[in-house]
């Protein structure tokens, strides 16, 4: 089993900063792929980041691109989210999730990642 937790989350002004972690348990957690979605009120679950096993493939939303940067350290089981120049379309809950099949590269579909974050909320003001 793997239990990820998220934090970093809070209020932040448009153009603002702010770096999400995922704390992850379980031994296996170097060898998964792992992802950042996101869900705004009313609509469903988006991707926006993902990161293969070693760190050395990534992948992004288009609508993050050039703002946003997906990192781990596997030493301490951990992923990071550095989101920057943010804007009130940002606004969510991010979820951290990690893909069960080992050394895979980044995935993007919701559907091929098994485990899950609670969640922590996001909110960028105008």
């Amino acid at each position: 089993q793997v239990q990820l937790v998220e934090s970093g989350g809070g209020l932040v002004q448009a153009g603002g900063s702010l770096r999400l972690s995922c704390a992850a348990s379980g031994r296996t957690f170097s060898t998964y792929t792992m992802g950042w979605f996101r869900q705004a009120p009313g609509k469903e679950r988006e991707f926006v980041a993902t990161i293969n096993w070693s760190g050395g493939n990534t992948d992004y939303a288009d609508s993050v691109k050039g703002r946003f940067t997906i990192s781990r350290d596997n030493a301490k089981n951990t992923v990071y989210l550095q989101m920057n120049s943010l804007k009130p379309e940002d606004t969510a809950v991010y979820y951290c999730a990690a893909n069960g099949l080992p050394y895979g590269g980044a995935v993007r579909a919701t559907n091929r990642y098994i485990y899950w974050g609670q969640g922590t909320q996001v909110t960028v003001s105008s």
